[in-house]
């Protein structure tokens, strides 16, 4: 599999919540500043200073997002070789038995839903900072592992890595 195309993608994941935050953070600003009349602010002062806490959670979001692409801007997915143990950069899937989740071991942009090469199927991204993160970390083709999801705990094999 192409991980180029995955950190592409979340990349463009990324800068398109950056450029969400920016506008929001924006927005929000100019409401604190220009939103209301001097007789209301004088009235509401509450308002302009939920505008500017608003601007200022829209701009740790914005920072966040771009510290994270710096990150990723770095970052280079190693190819692994069979049996390979799952790193960052790793694609991993997994089987509970019922079912099959597939996950990219990133080192940023979790819970970011990316597809695949050609929209193949669907990955979620996971960090080494999560619990399934931790989980699959330094585990092989074969490994169970046990993981809590939503609350109820799910053993799940793991059946590929890459």
């Amino acid at each position: 599999m192409d991980k180029t195309w995955l950190v592409e993608q979340l990349a463009g994941r990324l800068r398109q919540s950056a450029q969400t935050a920016r506008i929001a953070m924006e927005a929000a600003a100019a409401e604190a500043r220009e939103g209301a009349t001097p007789a209301e602010k004088r009235d509401s002062a509450r308002v302009a200073q939920e505008s500017s806490n608003l601007a200022r959670g829209h701009k740790a979001r914005l920072d966040r997002a771009s510290e994270e692409l710096g990150v990723l801007e770095r970052f280079r997915p190693p190819q692994l070789a069979a049996p390979a143990r799952v790193a960052v950069g790793a694609v991993v899937e997994v089987e509970d038995g019922d079912e099959g989740r597939t996950f990219f071991l990133a080192p940023v942009g979790a819970g970011i839903e990316l597809s695949g090469p050609g929209g193949d199927g669907f990955l979620s991204v996971v960090t080494p900072a999560s619990p399934v993160g931790r989980a699959v970390l330094g585990r092989t083709v074969g490994d169970t592992i046990e993981v809590v999801v939503e609350g109820d705990a799910r053993e799940w094999t793991i059946t590929y890595v890459e």
